[in-house]
Parts: structure tokens; C-alpha cells; sequence
């Protein structure tokens, strides 16, 4: 089983998710549609900016808990390396 460890965006600017989920389409799609309420909901951040896969749940815990230490400057960094123009991925992992 996979686990992805992903970094949502309301714009490239705004405010910035960490999050961890062994199914990220539905996880995304869940932000998207605002079914829990909370942070994501309440800044409207639904674009996928950025993730990493992991084999093993362990490895992706550590990782998200390790970029949410990190300070906002350092996650820019990370999602400008792959994403420089801060484009919403989510469609292209839907296929």
C-alpha cells in the first residue's frame, strides 16, 4: 500500500496544508468538497501543490511530521523545486 505525505495550496501566495493519506484522490476530492470542517476548509486551500509517495506508513509519518516543522520558506522551496509555477496536480493524478 502506498501513502503520500502532499502539500495543499490556496494560492501561491496564501495558506499552506502538510497532510498524510493512503489515498490521495479521495483525500484531495475531500478538501475540495470541504467535508470536515477545519483549517482547509476555512482558507479554502485545494490545490495540490506537491507530494511524495512512501511504501510504508511509518516513513510518511515521519516526513509530514518533519515538513510541518519546517519553516514556510523551506516549503516553498520544496513545492517551487517541482511545481515552479504552483499548478494544481490533482488532475493529473485522477487518471
Amino acid at each position: 500500500m502506498a501513502y503520500y505525505v502532499y502539500i495543499l495550496a490556496s494560492r501561491r501566495d496564501g495558506a499552506i496544508y502538510v497532510g498524510i493519506t493512503n489515498d490521495l484522490v479521495r483525500r484531495v476530492y475531500e478538501h475540495r468538497i470541504k467535508a470536515v470542517p477545519g483549517f482547509t476548509a476555512k482558507y479554502n486551500i485545494t490545490q495540490l501543490v506537491w507530494f511524495e509517495v512512501y511504501d510504508d506508513p511509518i516513513s510518511a509519518i515521519s516526513r509530514e511530521r518533519e515538513l510541518k516543522r519546517w519553516k514556510r520558506a523551506w516549503k516553498i522551496q520544496l513545492i517551487e523545486k517541482d511545481n515552479p509555477n504552483w499548478n494544481d496536480v490533482y488532475e493529473s493524478i485522477c487518471s
